[in-house]
């Protein structure tokens, strides 16, 4: 099981995601955009952070960024609808696991949150 922070905008994806990772045994705290998720983030701890990257007022790439600072080895798994960020994504933040492209199944979600657990364990 692992403690899971997600950032995403769209509320019906926000809780369909939240659900599906539940429902495979992880605790999610889920937040409407990047500024909202920041107290939670540097309360802490988490094991991945999954997050969209265009959202209003604080965006994926910033969060993962800060998230970074205070986890340097937190994995982040980037969920978007528009390919070309993310190309500039994966370009800015050191340690992206993942990057899921919507509409994607949830079960790409839990694969690709297992997956970055394993890593991490790895290292």
């Amino acid at each position: 099981m692992a403690r899971i922070i997600l950032a995403e905008d769209d509320n019906s994806v926000r809780y369909f995601l939240a659900r599906s990772l539940e429902k495979a045994g992880h605790e999610v705290l889920a937040f409407a955009d990047g500024e909202d998720a920041v107290p939670a983030l540097n309360a802490g701890p988490f094991d991945i952070l999954i997050s969209d990257i265009v959202m209003p007022r604080m965006g994926g790439i910033e969060l993962a960024m800060m998230a970074k600072g205070i986890s340097a080895n937190l994995p982040v798994i980037f969920i978007t609808g528009f390919a070309a960020v993310s190309i500039e994504a994966m370009d800015s933040v050191e340690g992206v696991n993942q990057m899921l492209s919507k509409p994607f199944h949830l079960n790409s979600l839990v694969e690709a949150v297992d997956q970055a657990l394993q890593a991490k364990e790895a290292s």
